[in-house]
């Protein structure tokens, strides 16, 4: 059982996604159609991904966030912005390649009072397989390095 939340706000045509404690893949279907929910709004001016309260990530989350980047720049040309405060956390960001693809910052945005944490999603073993699979492609798409690390995973999901 996942120790995390992911919370939501849309506030002024800026969506705000706060990730809180462990953020891993039971979260992920929740996450993936929220992106999905942004891209369906026909204005916004910012899409804010908040790690302050963040313990860790998984991969296959981090291969959402890396989704909805290059969602943001084809749609509307906009690189979104990650703030996070831990070093172990803005790290981790950087060997995966993400300081290409996000605005990296570690101000702390004031948080919306209207924040609510995202709906749980049921959880299909073959959509959840496929959310995986997307996830690290991705990844793998972003640098030589990650290219390498997944390897192995995306083949073995991919033969399941």
């Amino acid at each position: 059982m996942s120790t995390g939340r992911i919370q939501f706000a849309e506030q002024s045509g800026t969506f705000v996604l706060k990730f809180i404690g462990e953020v891993r893949l039971t979260l992920c279907s929740a996450l993936d159609a929220t992106i999905e929910k942004i891209f369906t709004a026909l204005d916004f001016t910012a899409i804010v991904i908040d790690l302050t309260e963040t313990r860790s990530v998984d991969s296959t989350t981090l291969g959402l966030l890396a989704k909805l980047s290059i969602l943001s720049r084809q749609k509307v040309g906009l690189l979104p912005t990650v703030v996070t405060t831990h070093e172990d956390i803005t790290r981790l960001l950087q060997s995966m390649g993400f300081d290409q693809v996000f605005n990296i910052v570690e101000t702390p945005i004031p948080c919306p009072d209207c924040l609510t944490d995202l709906p749980s999603q049921d959880q299909d073993e073959d959509v959840v397989k496929s959310k995986v699979l997307e996830a690290h492609k991705i990844l793998m798409g972003l640098n030589e390095s990650n290219r390498e690390a997944f390897h192995d995973l995306v083949n073995a999901l991919e033969r399941s």
